[in-house]
Protein backbone atom coordinates (compact mmCIF):
# COMPACT_ATOMS: atom_id res chain seq x y z
CA UNK A 1 0.00 0.00 0.00
CA UNK A 2 1.38 3.37 -1.34
CA UNK A 3 -0.75 5.42 0.43
CA UNK A 4 -2.21 5.30 3.79
CA UNK A 5 -5.78 6.90 5.33
CA UNK A 6 -6.43 7.11 9.15
CA UNK A 7 -9.11 8.70 10.87
CA UNK A 8 -8.67 9.93 14.42
CA UNK A 9 -12.67 10.22 15.59
CA UNK A 10 -12.96 11.93 18.96
CA UNK A 11 -15.85 13.22 21.36
CA UNK A 12 -13.04 16.22 22.26
CA UNK A 13 -10.24 17.79 20.05
CA UNK A 14 -8.57 14.16 19.02
CA UNK A 15 -5.44 15.18 20.01
CA UNK A 16 -4.86 12.06 21.86
CA UNK A 17 -5.39 9.82 18.78
CA UNK A 18 -3.20 12.19 16.90
CA UNK A 19 -0.43 11.88 19.06
CA UNK A 20 -1.01 7.88 18.85
CA UNK A 21 -1.45 7.97 15.37
CA UNK A 22 1.99 9.67 14.83
CA UNK A 23 3.82 7.68 17.43
CA UNK A 24 2.45 4.62 15.26
CA UNK A 25 3.11 5.99 11.91
CA UNK A 26 6.57 6.99 12.71
CA UNK A 27 7.56 3.48 12.75
CA UNK A 28 6.98 2.58 9.31
CA UNK A 29 9.57 5.64 7.54
CA UNK A 30 9.07 4.60 4.22
CA UNK A 31 5.37 5.20 4.36
CA UNK A 32 5.37 8.39 7.31
CA UNK A 33 5.33 11.26 4.12
CA UNK A 34 2.10 9.04 2.56
CA UNK A 35 0.20 8.62 5.51
CA UNK A 36 -2.91 11.22 5.89
CA UNK A 37 -4.22 11.45 9.32
CA UNK A 38 -7.46 13.40 9.05
CA UNK A 39 -9.44 13.92 12.60
CA UNK A 40 -13.33 13.93 13.37
CA UNK A 41 -13.31 15.60 16.67
CA UNK A 42 -16.63 17.06 18.51
CA UNK A 43 -18.37 13.56 17.59
CA UNK A 44 -21.48 14.10 19.66
CA UNK A 45 -23.98 11.25 17.98
CA UNK A 46 -24.38 8.06 16.07
CA UNK A 47 -25.65 9.49 13.55
CA UNK A 48 -22.21 11.00 12.92
CA UNK A 49 -20.08 7.38 13.60
CA UNK A 50 -22.59 6.43 10.89
CA UNK A 51 -21.58 8.98 8.55
CA UNK A 52 -17.96 8.54 9.23
CA UNK A 53 -18.01 4.72 8.95
CA UNK A 54 -19.41 4.69 5.39
CA UNK A 55 -16.38 7.78 4.61
CA UNK A 56 -13.99 5.67 5.94
CA UNK A 57 -14.87 2.70 4.39
CA UNK A 58 -15.01 4.60 1.34
CA UNK A 59 -11.55 5.88 1.28
CA UNK A 60 -10.16 2.44 2.96
CA UNK A 61 -8.91 4.49 6.13
CA UNK A 62 -8.00 2.91 9.44
CA UNK A 63 -10.15 4.25 12.30
CA UNK A 64 -8.73 5.10 15.45
CA UNK A 65 -11.10 5.92 18.58
CA UNK A 66 -10.86 8.22 21.69
CA UNK A 67 -14.69 8.52 22.91
CA UNK A 68 -15.62 8.32 26.38
CA UNK A 69 -18.67 7.25 26.47
CA UNK A 70 -19.04 3.55 26.65
CA UNK A 71 -22.71 3.44 23.87
CA UNK A 72 -20.95 5.53 21.19
CA UNK A 73 -17.77 3.24 21.60
CA UNK A 74 -19.77 0.39 21.16
CA UNK A 75 -21.41 1.24 18.28
CA UNK A 76 -19.13 2.64 16.14
CA UNK A 77 -16.68 -1.16 17.06
CA UNK A 78 -19.92 -2.64 15.51
CA UNK A 79 -20.10 -0.14 12.53
CA UNK A 80 -16.82 -1.23 11.56
CA UNK A 81 -17.16 -4.79 11.97
CA UNK A 82 -20.02 -4.67 9.57
CA UNK A 83 -18.12 -2.72 7.17
CA UNK A 84 -14.37 -4.47 7.42
CA UNK A 85 -12.60 -1.45 8.17
CA UNK A 86 -9.64 -1.71 10.70
CA UNK A 87 -10.87 -0.27 13.89
CA UNK A 88 -8.80 0.34 17.14
CA UNK A 89 -10.25 1.67 20.53
CA UNK A 90 -7.47 3.83 22.39
CA UNK A 91 -9.30 4.66 25.36
CA UNK A 92 -12.20 2.02 26.30
CA UNK A 93 -9.53 -0.48 27.34
CA UNK A 94 -7.82 1.77 29.86
CA UNK A 95 -11.19 3.58 31.37
CA UNK A 96 -12.40 0.02 31.92
CA UNK A 97 -9.04 -1.26 33.65
CA UNK A 98 -8.84 2.26 35.54
CA UNK A 99 -12.72 1.24 36.82
CA UNK A 100 -12.46 -1.82 37.85
CA UNK A 101 -9.38 -1.79 39.94
CA UNK A 102 -11.10 1.66 41.83
CA UNK A 103 -14.40 0.10 41.93
CA UNK A 104 -16.10 3.46 40.05
CA UNK A 105 -17.49 4.01 37.28
CA UNK A 106 -16.20 6.33 34.68
CA UNK A 107 -17.83 10.17 34.49
CA UNK A 108 -17.82 9.65 30.70
CA UNK A 109 -17.45 13.36 30.16
CA UNK A 110 -15.20 14.81 26.61
CA UNK A 111 -12.90 17.11 27.33
CA UNK A 112 -11.72 16.10 31.03
CA UNK A 113 -8.38 15.84 30.14
CA UNK A 114 -7.98 19.50 28.78
CA UNK A 115 -9.72 20.77 32.34
CA UNK A 116 -7.18 19.05 34.28
CA UNK A 117 -3.97 20.20 32.22
CA UNK A 118 -5.52 23.91 32.57
CA UNK A 119 -6.13 23.34 36.32
CA UNK A 120 -2.18 21.88 36.71
CA UNK A 121 -1.04 24.97 35.20
CA UNK A 122 -3.08 27.42 36.81
CA UNK A 123 -1.39 25.70 39.94
CA UNK A 124 2.07 26.03 38.69
CA UNK A 125 1.58 29.39 37.91
CA UNK A 126 0.44 30.15 40.98
CA UNK A 127 3.20 28.74 42.45
CA UNK A 128 6.10 30.85 40.64
CA UNK A 129 3.80 33.71 41.23
CA UNK A 130 4.17 33.35 45.09
CA UNK A 131 8.04 32.60 44.64
CA UNK A 132 8.40 35.63 42.57
CA UNK A 133 6.68 38.08 45.46
CA UNK A 134 7.17 36.52 48.44
CA UNK A 135 8.99 38.50 51.23
CA UNK A 136 8.14 41.80 49.70
CA UNK A 137 10.35 41.25 46.79
CA UNK A 138 8.62 43.01 44.33
CA UNK A 139 5.56 45.34 45.35
CA UNK A 140 4.30 45.13 42.02
CA UNK A 141 2.76 41.72 42.43
CA UNK A 142 0.37 43.19 45.52
CA UNK A 143 -1.74 45.03 43.01
CA UNK A 144 -1.88 41.50 40.34
CA UNK A 145 -1.95 39.26 43.86
CA UNK A 146 -5.77 37.00 44.79
CA UNK A 147 -4.52 37.70 47.95
CA UNK A 148 -1.98 39.71 49.92
CA UNK A 149 0.04 38.64 53.47
CA UNK A 150 1.15 40.84 56.08
CA UNK A 151 2.73 40.31 58.89
CA UNK A 152 5.98 40.41 61.28
CA UNK A 153 8.95 38.08 60.45
CA UNK A 154 8.07 34.09 61.33
CA UNK A 155 4.16 34.06 61.23
CA UNK A 156 4.19 31.53 58.60
CA UNK A 157 3.83 34.16 55.80
CA UNK A 158 5.78 32.35 53.09
CA UNK A 159 4.62 28.56 53.87
CA UNK A 160 0.97 29.97 53.82
CA UNK A 161 1.84 31.52 50.54
CA UNK A 162 2.71 28.13 49.11
CA UNK A 163 -0.42 26.37 50.78
CA UNK A 164 -2.93 28.45 48.75
CA UNK A 165 -0.86 28.51 45.90
CA UNK A 166 -1.42 25.19 45.50
CA UNK A 167 -5.04 26.06 45.81
CA UNK A 168 -4.39 28.14 42.64
CA UNK A 169 -4.10 31.04 44.34
CA UNK A 170 -1.78 33.81 43.63
CA UNK A 171 -0.26 35.18 46.59
CA UNK A 172 1.93 38.10 47.83
CA UNK A 173 3.90 38.77 51.11
CA UNK A 174 5.01 41.67 52.77
CA UNK A 175 7.22 41.63 55.80
CA UNK A 176 6.01 44.68 58.58
CA UNK A 177 9.31 46.10 60.11
CA UNK A 178 9.06 49.67 62.43
CA UNK A 179 12.10 50.98 60.57
CA UNK A 180 10.98 50.03 57.09
CA UNK A 181 7.83 51.86 55.59
CA UNK A 182 5.71 50.01 53.82
CA UNK A 183 5.25 49.65 49.90
CA UNK A 184 2.84 52.51 48.67
CA UNK A 185 1.57 49.53 46.65
CA UNK A 186 0.19 47.99 49.62
CA UNK A 187 -2.24 50.38 50.33
CA UNK A 188 -3.84 50.14 47.29
CA UNK A 189 -4.91 46.81 47.35
CA UNK A 190 -8.19 45.86 47.92
CA UNK A 191 -8.91 45.58 51.70
CA UNK A 192 -10.94 42.29 51.08
CA UNK A 193 -7.60 40.46 49.20
CA UNK A 194 -5.52 41.68 52.13
CA UNK A 195 -4.68 39.45 55.18
CA UNK A 196 -2.62 40.59 58.47
CA UNK A 197 -1.14 37.62 60.55
CA UNK A 198 -0.75 37.88 64.22
CA UNK A 199 1.00 35.92 66.69
CA UNK A 200 1.41 36.52 70.52
CA UNK A 201 4.36 38.29 71.96
CA UNK A 202 5.69 34.96 73.80
CA UNK A 203 4.77 32.33 71.15
CA UNK A 204 6.72 34.57 69.30
CA UNK A 205 9.59 35.25 71.29
CA UNK A 206 10.31 31.43 71.67
CA UNK A 207 9.77 30.57 67.96
CA UNK A 208 12.68 33.30 66.94
CA UNK A 209 15.07 31.95 69.80
CA UNK A 210 14.55 28.42 68.17
CA UNK A 211 15.20 29.94 64.93
CA UNK A 212 18.23 31.72 65.88
CA UNK A 213 19.74 28.87 67.45
CA UNK A 214 18.93 27.12 64.09
CA UNK A 215 21.21 29.51 62.34
CA UNK A 216 23.70 28.92 65.39
CA UNK A 217 23.32 32.54 66.68
CA UNK A 218 22.50 32.91 70.31
CA UNK A 219 19.10 33.46 71.45
CA UNK A 220 19.22 36.88 73.19
CA UNK A 221 19.76 38.51 70.03
CA UNK A 222 17.29 42.09 69.69
CA UNK A 223 14.97 39.82 66.72
CA UNK A 224 14.04 37.73 69.66
CA UNK A 225 13.76 40.29 72.85
CA UNK A 226 10.42 40.51 73.88
CA UNK A 227 10.04 44.43 73.97
CA UNK A 228 11.43 44.54 69.84
CA UNK A 229 8.71 41.87 69.08
CA UNK A 230 6.26 43.62 70.94
CA UNK A 231 7.15 47.30 68.95
CA UNK A 232 6.67 45.12 65.87
CA UNK A 233 3.60 43.72 66.67
CA UNK A 234 2.22 47.36 67.15
CA UNK A 235 3.61 48.74 64.11
CA UNK A 236 1.47 45.63 62.59
CA UNK A 237 -1.93 47.21 63.98
CA UNK A 238 -0.98 50.64 62.95
CA UNK A 239 -0.21 48.98 59.07
CA UNK A 240 -3.27 46.89 59.71
CA UNK A 241 -5.42 49.31 60.29
CA UNK A 242 -4.71 51.65 57.74
CA UNK A 243 -5.28 49.49 55.14
CA UNK A 244 -8.25 47.95 56.97
CA UNK A 245 -7.60 44.81 56.24
CA UNK A 246 -8.90 41.21 57.99
CA UNK A 247 -6.28 40.11 60.96
CA UNK A 248 -6.06 37.05 61.69
CA UNK A 249 -4.93 35.57 64.68
CA UNK A 250 -1.88 32.95 64.03
CA UNK A 251 -0.76 31.86 67.56
CA UNK A 252 -2.39 28.28 67.71
CA UNK A 253 -3.03 27.66 64.45
CA UNK A 254 -1.41 25.67 61.85
CA UNK A 255 -0.84 26.97 58.38
CA UNK A 256 -3.49 24.49 56.91
CA UNK A 257 -5.77 26.31 59.89
CA UNK A 258 -4.89 29.78 58.74
CA UNK A 259 -5.41 29.10 55.12
CA UNK A 260 -8.86 27.72 55.56
CA UNK A 261 -10.16 30.87 57.43
CA UNK A 262 -8.89 32.80 54.59
CA UNK A 263 -10.36 30.25 52.27
CA UNK A 264 -13.83 30.79 54.21
CA UNK A 265 -13.71 34.59 54.68
CA UNK A 266 -13.24 34.72 50.77
CA UNK A 267 -16.16 32.77 50.17
CA UNK A 268 -18.56 34.32 51.77
CA UNK A 269 -17.51 37.55 50.11
CA UNK A 270 -18.46 36.44 46.85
Amino acid sequence: MNHLNIFIVSDSIGETGDLVAKAAISQFRQNFESTAVKKIPHVESVEQLREVSVIASGQGAIVLYTLVKQEMREYLKRECERLGIPAVDLLGPVIGVIGETLGESPSEEPGRVRLLDEDYFKKIEAIEFAVKYDDGRDPRGLLLADIVLIGVSRTSKTPLSQFLAHKRLKVANVPLVPEVEPPEELFNVNPDKCFGLVISPEKLNTIRKERLKALGLKDDANYARIERIKKEIDHFYKVADRIGCHVIDVTNRAVEETANVILGIRQNKN
